[in-house]
Formats: C-alpha cells, sequence, structure tokens
C-alpha cells in the first residue's frame, strides 16, 4: 500500500464528528446533509433562510407558526444547534424537523442559527456569533430590524434561548452575557438547555484541538460552574434536561446545582428522562418520551 500523500495525513480524528488533516482541511463524519426551508404540511410552520452577517457568514433559517391572528405578538425563541461545535446545522434534517415541532407546539417566531464552526473557525467564534446573533435578534425590538417576521410577529418581552448539546453551552453563553452586560430592549423570560454540553475538570481532547486559546476547566465559557458571575444569569427561569443513559449526564446536574447555589434570584428546574440517551429526541421525535418533552418547554415558554 502506497504510503499517505502530503494531502491525505490525519493530524486528529474524532469518531464519529470529524477527521482534521495536516493541511488543515477538515472532514465532517455525519451531520452534513441538509433540507431546504419550507411550509410544513403537517403543522403549517412556515420558514426561509437569511443572512445576520454577510461579513463572517453568520445565517439563520427563520420559523414562523400559522398564525390565527396575525396582529397578535408571540413569544420568541433563539435556537442553537449542537453536534460538538463542529458537526450539524440549521438545515440538517433533524434540527429542522425538531424546530418546526417546538415552533407549532409552542406558538413561538423561531430564529435558529448557524454559526461558524470549528475546527475551521476554532473556538470562541461559536460564542462571538451566538452573541451577535442575539444582538442582531434585539435590534428589532423597536420594531425597525431587517427582518419583518421579527418586526411584525416577535414580543421581545418574551423572548427564549434555548440549545441542545453544544448548542447549550453557547445558550448559557448568550444568556449569561445578556445578565452582565445588559441588553436594552429585549427580557429573556427564560432558557432551554436540552442535555448541556459543558466541560468537566477532566481532560478533553475534543476541546483542545478546538479551543486551542481556551483556559481548559478553568474557561468559564466552557466551564460555567465556576463562574463568579453565574448569579447574574439574565433570565427569569431556566430549565435543564438530562437523560439517564447520557455521559453528560453529570454536567446539567452541576450546572443544576451551581446555579442553585450563586446567589441567581430565579427559578431552575431539571428533568431526567429514563431510560433514554443524548439528544434522543432528535433522533426519535415521534416516540411518547420526545413528544412530551416538547410539550413540557412549550409548557414552559407559555407560562405566564
Amino acid at each position: 500500500m502506497d504510503p499517505a500523500t502530503p494531502n491525505d495525513q490525519i493530524a486528529f480524528e474524532f469518531p464519529p464528528l470529524f477527521r482534521l488533516y495536516k493541511d488543515g482541511r477538515a472532514e465532517r463524519l455525519k451531520g452534513t446533509e441538509t433540507v431546504p426551508p419550507s411550509t410544513d404540511p403537517t403543522t403549517g410552520v412556515q420558514s426561509k433562510d437569511i443572512v445576520l452577517s454577510p461579513e463572517s457568514g453568520l445565517a439563520a433559517r427563520i420559523y414562523l407558526p400559522k398564525l390565527s391572528d396575525p396582529t397578535r405578538k408571540l413569544p420568541f425563541l433563539l435556537y442553537i444547534h449542537g453536534g460538538g461545535f463542529v458537526i450539524e446545522s440549521p438545515y440538517s434534517p433533524i434540527y429542522h424537523t425538531h424546530l418546526n415541532s417546538l415552533t407549532a407546539k409552542a406558538k413561538v417566531v423561531a430564529l435558529s442559527i448557524h454559526y461558524r464552526r470549528a475546527p475551521e473557525h476554532p473556538l470562541p467564534a461559536a460564542f462571538e456569533d451566538s452573541w451577535a446573533a442575539f444582538e442582531w435578534v434585539a435590534a428589532h425590538s423597536s420594531g425597525n430590524g431587517p427582518e419583518a417576521w421579527l418586526n411584525e410577529h416577535a414580543d421581545f418581552n418574551r423572548v427564549f434561548v434555548a440549545g441542545d448539546s453544544a448548542g447549550a453551552t453557547l445558550a448559557h453563553h448568550v444568556v449569561r452575557q445578556s445578565g452582565v452586560e445588559g441588553v436594552s430592549g429585549v427580557n429573556i423570560a427564560g432558557v432551554v438547555l436540552f442535555h448541556p454540553f459543558f466541560r468537566n475538570e477532566r481532560p478533553d481532547k475534543l476541546l483542545e484541538v478546538i479551543y486551542p486559546t481556551g483556559g481548559g476547566s478553568e474557561d468559564l465559557k466552557v466551564y460555567p460552574g465556576k463562574d463568579p458571575k453565574l448569579g447574574s444569569l439574565g433570565a427569569g427561569r431556566v430549565l435543564v434536561f438530562v437523560a439517564e443513559k447520557d455521559f453528560l449526564k453529570d454536567r446539567g446536574w452541576s450546572y443544576y446545582e451551581a446555579l442553585k447555589k450563586s446567589g441567581w434570584g430565579g427559578v431552575v428546574e431539571i428533568e431526567e428522562t429514563e431510560g433514554e440517551d443524548h439528544v434522543f429526541h432528535l433522533f426519535d421525535p415521534s416516540c411518547e418520551k420526545a413528544v412530551s418533552l416538547v410539550k413540557k418547554v412549550a409548557a414552559f415558554m407559555n407560562q405566564e
């Protein structure tokens, strides 16, 4: 067998997510399939793709539920997808299905963002893009933003931020930064973290590769448990989901406990799904436990 050519020499491999070659090229091993925006035949939810920043390439897919009263303002959801900061996108079939379901059940206007992904764009690029997306959303609070669906239908007193896995880590960052810095015209009513990734105190080879400037387990972006400003979280309610068989389960529970002890004045809930693994609701959205999870989130977002 011929030795590998320079272009084929592997620098780092993290199955089943991606392979990084010595010439800087990345090969994603899953999570590359996409579906177009649509009017969903089951729910009537409309979606379209938009660009938030031509300079950085920050983009999103926006969702609008079927409107019974076009004059009634709806809660707004900023959603951040998972995939180890490396794979998947808002255009992935699993996320498109999930956002259609969430949008319909909760009757929210939703924006699912396409942040710059590692390893081509190492962290903290995804954190920067998530915050930029939130600021872009906030610019619509006066009714004069660039996106008509937000201007016409979103209630900026009822804003929610949610994400799964790595996206939950990014969602926490957005809400934490909002609490520390403050953003005018927007009230974050709640945050939903599905099976959050976060880091623990053990070495993490993936983060060492995709976040070379990070501070390891002391980096508050990925390890919020030690954050002295955790009590400044800019939301009134937090809902954390964990799954019994998920190897990340303890990180979700640790976040829950740290938030309760932080002096934060809001209400945090945690729900553990028995017998299920990481982001099971994305891969089997019609199963009874996934349907129940979406109903719980919808109720959380419509709580007065």
